[in-house]
């Protein structure tokens, strides 16, 4: 008798060959991601050989942590450019920046220097410890400016899992809502799988992103979803294809 059930697929297999990657820590030596020029070469290859057609990496800006610049972010991709072309047109690479919410990131949004995933999409991030004080004004201004907010990871702020109420306010504050894939198989633990699925399930996710930021990341890729909304995801992951 053949069972009823079937074996989950890995997140690899979950990844179509056109898929476009917009959260990622690439660029060699600015963050806490590549290393070095070739940490960036290996990143390439193995995620070209997953499928993926475009990344845009987002290297973090964070006061007194990464202070990153457009003009360091732009530099770091310049080296990127003449070291490896083929890689570059290969994966149709392109650059923005994570930005940690604060007054920090108000000011650069007046001053018209945020890298963008795409028109005015800009990716951020909150604190893992606490949401800031001035959470709410903070989304409001970045709007006034113009920037249609994507929240980066928000399973991960343990914060609010127990506070569901917060996830909706902060979807009609103007947040949509990037999922980082790993949840999906459980890499930061069971309680972000749970929530991961939870949010899948009521549809409150608007992309994803691999947040790929060293090799372990890539392997991870190898291991079985453990979130019960397989296709919910995969919805998500093809709505990647506004950035493409």
């Amino acid at each position: 008798m053949l069972s009823i059930f079937k074996n989950k697929p890995t997140l690899r297999e979950l990844i179509p060959n056109d898929f476009v990657d917009i959260h990622s820590h690439m660029l060699p030596g600015i963050d806490d991601g590549a290393k070095e020029i070739n940490d960036t070469k290996n990143l390439f290859e193995a995620v070209k050989q997953i499928g993926f057609k475009k990344i845009i990496t987002t290297p973090h800006t964070m006061t007194s942590v990464w202070e990153n610049t457009t003009e360091s972010i732009t530099d770091a991709y310049n080296l990127v450019k003449s070291s490896f072309p083929n890689y570059v047109v290969d994966l149709n690479l392109g650059y923005a920046s994570e930005y940690f919410l604060d007054e920090n990131l108000i000011k650069l949004a007046n001053q018209n220097k945020l890298l963008t995933l795409k028109s005015n999409f800009v990716l951020i991030e909150l604190s893992f410890i606490s949401p800031p004080i001035q959470l709410y004004d903070y989304l409001f201004d970045l709007q006034l400016k113009g920037y249609k907010l994507v929240l980066a990871h928000p399973e991960r702020y343990l914060y609010l899992h127990n506070k569901k109420e917060e996830f909706k306010r902060l979807k009609k504050a103007g947040c949509q809502f990037q999922l980082n894939l790993l949840a999906t198989v459980g890499y930061y633990g069971r309680e972000v799988q749970e929530i991961t699925d939870y949010l899948l399930k009521n549809e409150m996710y608007d992309f994803v992103g691999s947040d790929i930021h060293n090799m372990k990341h890539v392997a991870a890729f190898g291991n079985k979803i453990g979130c019960k909304q397989k296709n919910n995801l995969e919805k998500v992951i093809e709505q990647n294809q506004v950035f493409l």
